[in-house]
């Protein structure tokens, strides 16, 4: 797994983005894609985001001509597990049985999501 620095709630949106395309996507795909969206950036706040991405190892930026593409470098999934780790660590000294008890201390488990969590766990 790559590491990426932590990305900021703007970032990840775009990072979002980003992983729905079929790479390689220029700065002008995803200022399309955004418009579509309702959300309409100017370039230049498209480009200093790409750059950031770039910069913390999400992206890879290759130059074709005038115009750079830019390619994941990390999977969606990979990101969220690491930013799962990261918390774990953190916040719960890398246990999941203290995550698990925090959330159900704090009542955010169901019946449900114990009974579920049980299944899963007897599965592994």
């Amino acid at each position: 797994m790559n590491q990426v620095q932590k990305l900021s709630d703007t970032e990840m949106e775009l990072m979002e983005v980003i992983w729905e395309c079929t790479p390689p996507v220029t700065s002008t795909e995803l200022l399309a894609l955004f418009a579509q969206r309702g959300r309409e950036w100017k370039a230049q706040t498209m480009s200093t985001f790409l750059s950031r991405l770039v910069d913390k190892g999400a992206l890879t930026a290759t130059r074709d001509g005038r115009t750079n593409k830019y390619t994941p470098r990390i999977s969606p999934e990979d990101y969220k597990l690491m930013e799962a780790q990261h918390v774990l660590d953190g916040l719960y000294q890398g246990s999941v049985k203290n995550l698990i008890s925090a959330l159900y201390d704090g009542e955010k488990l169901s019946d449900k999501d114990i009974a579920e969590l049980k299944q899963w766990f007897s599965q592994k």
